[in-house]
């Protein structure tokens, strides 16, 4: 007995002490939305309270919905900005488990280009691979080289797929060749095939064992229908997290575009070049414009996954689900480059945003996306828990290698130029001036003054703004970076996947602390003369 004359409990009896409680401790999602009196929530206005850990963080499957049909191995996705996502950020957030949208603040054809090239960067069977003939020359497999960045092309008689093949060439068959060296002169045709009609599998053990760089299919009179790579092999195992398609075995593509009928034009080219996910690109979603593109689409391409938006609240919702949206892009005004919500006093703090549209939508089985306002790992995890399948990410990604545009100095620090598509410079981009992209600068239809419903306006009103990011390297260290941040948090949340995660936050025992300005100062760093934050390393 303790010296004051107080009793306690047998501490053996914790655990069951807590059954005493009417509830467990903290709020739940319910409480910490409609009781506060703080008005909308953003993400650094609560925490999720620890559970208890019984599992290692490598355990955490993050695999989650971002459309009815599609799931990915990790819920990251790039914003369609012209400072953020063109070829090389949609194939790296694709190898790494996510899936990058290419922007259309472009010509209709380089938006197609990119997207024929992430469905080629790694395929399963290669259904319209580049064929020459026997008559072709050594500079033609080096232009393809320059062009397309492989050369391990099949030769058929008539230079075409279904031709029947008759050899095949490499960099090796070409190199310190005269250029006008008949390819019939340096092809190899001692060749290893396979038949048509083998499976994925039974073929990429054959390209293992024969050690050649690419393995023919053909059909019973040796004709060409397909091609397998031993690059997408290697590919394979180096990214298991890949997001594919199930069917093609090819890198999903995703792209956005606007709702004016030149788009829909835009949207068959899209469309021919292997897209899978369209994004209707909108910073007001609930439109008479987009509900009837939507339902254009779903009759033109019923086979595309259709994502709409963006919308901040469940009415906005219920119109794109109606109209047969399959997801749904959460956020207005809450981008790191957004003024929308200063300049049109229009919009909802984010997370409140993501959790009211999130809880309506899921009842349709409609996924959402949370958009805009994702600074760090544990605003993605917030979201998460919200009900968010996704966070599509713009400043978070910006400044990495794989995002378009070139490096520069400035004060100093190494940078790259990041703008809000509803920023004048981007608006102005349709007027002739030079893109953030390598210094294109084609005219074309205006798709950020389209995104605002600005074409027809005399003045453009910017509703966000232009500057630069500080140089973060390669995309395919970050994001990896941010996945297992992801898995250590839902380990001290005490879940095993985002479902459970989803899960425990409707059945109230994933609870949630709201923060006071002084607790967010409390939560960060504090206290020290200087300091280096470094996030991670590799």
């Amino acid at each position: 007995m303790p010296s004051d004359g107080s009793t306690y409990l047998d501490p053996k009896t914790a655990l069951e002490h807590l059954k005493t409680y009417n509830e467990p401790d903290g709020l739940s999602v319910e409480d910490l939305m409609n009781d506060h009196l703080h008005g909308g929530l953003t993400y650094n206005d609560f925490l999720l309270l620890p559970g208890r850990i019984d599992f290692p963080a490598s355990d955490v499957v993050t695999e989650s919905k971002i459309t009815r049909n599609v799931v990915l191995k990790t819920p990251f996705m790039s914003s369609p900005m012209d400072t953020v996502t063109e070829t090389e950020m949609a194939i790296s957030m694709a190898l790494l488990g996510g899936i990058g949208v290419i922007h259309h603040n472009q010509p209709a054809e380089e938006q197609a280009a990119m997207v024929r090239a992430v469905k080629r960067h790694e395929n399963g069977f290669i259904t319209d691979p580049v064929v020459l003939s026997p008559t072709h020359l050594a500079e033609d497999v080096l232009d393809v080289k320059a062009r397309l960045g492989f050369c391990g092309i099949p030769i058929t008689d008539n230079g075409l797929l279904g031709g029947k093949l008759v050899g095949i060439v490499t960099a090796r068959d070409v190199q310190f060749r005269d250029p006008s060296t008949p390819l019939s002169q340096v092809m190899t045709t001692d060749l290893v095939t396979a038949s048509q009609g083998i499976t994925l599998s039974e073929a990429n053990n054959i390209l293992r064992d024969s050690k050649k760089g690419k393995l023919p299919i053909v059909d019973s009179e040796g004709r060409l229908v397909s091609l397998l790579a031993r690059s997408d092999l290697l590919k394979n195992q180096s990214y298991p997290l890949a997001s594919k398609n199930p069917e093609s075995k090819q890198l999903y593509a995703a792209a956005a575009v606007g709702t004016r009928p030149s788009d829909r034009d835009r949207l068959a080219l899209l469309v021919e070049a292997g897209l899978d996910i369209i994004i209707l690109d909108s910073s007001q979603g609930n439109s008479i414009y987009q509900t009837e593109m939507i339902e254009w689409i779903k009759k033109t391409y019923p086979q595309l996954e259709v994502i709409a938006g963006n919308v901040v609240n469940r009415e906005q919702a219920a119109s794109l689900i109606a109209a047969g949206a399959d997801g749904l892009r959460v956020g207005m005004g809450s981008g790191s480059i957004c003024i929308t919500q200063e300049v049109m006093a229009v919009g909802r703090p984010q997370a409140t945003a993501v959790y009211r549209v999130a809880e309506f939508a899921t009842k349709f089985g409609v996924p959402v996306i949370a958009d805009g306002g994702v600074g760090n790992v544990g605003h993605i995890v917030k979201a998460l828990s919200l009900g968010a399948g996704a966070v599509m990410m713009g400043g978070l990604l910006a400044g990495t290698e794989e995002a378009p545009g070139e490096y520069f100095y400035h004060e100093g620090k190494r940078v790259k130029a990041y703008r809000g598509m509803g920023s004048l410079e981007a608006m102005e981009q349709g007027k002739g001036a030079p893109s953030a992209t390598k210094g294109r600068s084609k005219t074309l239809d205006n798709a950020a003054t389209s995104r605002y419903f600005s074409e027809s306006s005399a003045i453009k009103v910017a509703q966000g703004v232009s500057g630069d990011v500080q140089d973060k390297g390669s995309v395919r260290a970050f994001l990896p970076y941010l996945h297992v941040g992801v898995q250590h948090s839902l380990q001290d949340v005490g879940v095993r996947s985002v479902a459970e995660l989803q899960r425990g936050v409707r059945e109230k025992k994933v609870r949630f602390e709201l923060r006071t300005a002084s607790a967010q100062v409390e939560g960060g760093v504090h206290g020290l003369n200087s300091y280096k934050k470094r996030l991670f390393s590799t």
